[in-house]
């Protein structure tokens, strides 16, 4: 009887260091491709919509998007 408990935790451990391992790689190649948004980019974003930007804008712009993925 105390075995079927053994192997039934050592199991369950397996289960959660794989899933923590395939999570983890999927979020890292999921950064890779889609990189967070930075100063840089949002400069040029508002360059090809035809604004000048100012770094007070930009750091607004950057406030507020952080603020909005806080929630």
């Amino acid at each position: 009887m105390g075995i079927y408990i053994l192997v039934g935790a050592l199991c369950l451990l397996a289960g959660v260091a794989l899933g923590f391992f395939i999570a983890w790689k999927y979020m890292m190649s999921y950064l890779k491709k889609n990189p967070p948004i930075n100063e840089q980019m949002l400069k040029m974003m508002m360059m090809q919509m035809g604004m000048k930007p100012s770094q007070k804008k930009i750091n607004q712009m950057l406030n507020a998007m952080n603020k909005q993925q806080g929630k």
